[in-house]
């Protein structure tokens, strides 16, 4: 049995889906009624009968937390923490207590490096000091319960997801569609991303391969510039995007959040998958967006 958080999401989806096929029996942890377990309030643990039910799993793949395309307001920022931090505290606590304790395969993004302009960075690169910095630092930290009792981490540093049906794609497509697509603020910042096939591939290969653990750069080795990205979905769209969205425009819009997210710059070089001869599917993002578009 694999258990899986933020399963209705759209990397969990599609995790889920994959795992069914190759004949996994998927467990879900959620708040909705349709979860095999219920997430505790925050601040509480999982009670004994869920504990020992989580301990006997194969691996857990936890990948929920609270959209950060949102302006961050007090509120949202503390759902940001909660749903992270707080969550994986909690499931990583009922994984150690566990007399075998799974693997545990934790989401992470990108955005713990902070904006660093065209700098490279590797798993090795220092964390940022900004809020999603800090707060991908310690949704990391909050998985150590597990790791100090034997269980197996893989953290996932995990790049903007390129697919059909859902994700940044999913609310871009109609406005590009439309031939409205821009390039944010100068357009020069990088976005370090993922194709949705290759994200689920590793998340596969990191339930079975007890070689792995520590944190990974889930994202392609090609990073672009947002105006190379804003060309490329347009091309793949058959339109044109000759605009640019000022970034005062969208500092006015979104707050905090356009200079966490929209403007801030990530050249992330995924150095682990590279030396471990990860078979990316979609290396470059051209093709990825051709095929996310396709469906």
């Amino acid at each position: 049995m694999i258990i899986v958080t933020g399963a209705s999401g759209f990397i969990g989806s599609a995790v889920c889906r994959a795992l069914e096929s190759r004949g996994d029996r998927v467990a879900r942890i959620g708040r909705g009624a349709d979860a095999d377990l219920q997430w505790p309030a925050i601040g509480a643990g999982f009670g004994a009968e869920a504990a020992a039910l989580i301990g006997t799993a194969r691996a857990v793949v936890h990948l929920a937390g609270a959209t950060i395309s949102e302006r961050w307001t007090a509120r949202h920022k503390r759902a940001l923490r909660e749903s992270r931090v707080n969550l994986t505290d909690a499931l990583s606590r009922a994984i150690g207590a566990a007399p075998m304790p799974p693997p545990l395969i934790s989401g992470s993004a990108v955005g713990i490096y902070g904006d660093r302009g065209d700098e490279w960075l590797t798993e090795a690169s220092a964390p940022g000091s900004d809020f999603l910095g800090t707060l991908a630092r310690d949704w990391e930290a909050a998985t150590l319960p597990a790791s100090k009792a034997g269980a197996r981490v893989v953290l996932m540093r995990t790049g903007v997801v390129f697919g059909s049906g859902g994700g940044m794609l999913g609310k871009l497509k109609l406005p590009f569609s439309l031939g409205l697509g821009a390039r944010l603020g100068s357009g020069r910042q990088w976005l370090s991303w993922i194709a949705l096939e290759d994200a689920v591939q590793f998340v596969l290969r990191a339930i079975d391969d007890p070689a792995m653990s520590g944190a990974y750069n889930l994202c392609a080795p090609a990073p672009v510039t947002n105006a190379e990205f804003t060309d490329a979905l347009a091309r793949a769209l058959h339109r044109r995007a000759l605009v640019a969205t000022p970034a005062f425009v969208l500092r006015a819009a979104f707050g905090e959040m356009a200079d966490g997210v929209l403007l801030a710059s990530q050249r992330v070089r995924p150095a682990r998958l590279i030396e471990m001869g990860f078979p990316f599917r979609f290396p470059d993002a051209a093709g990825a967006l051709r095929d996310a578009v396709a469906g």
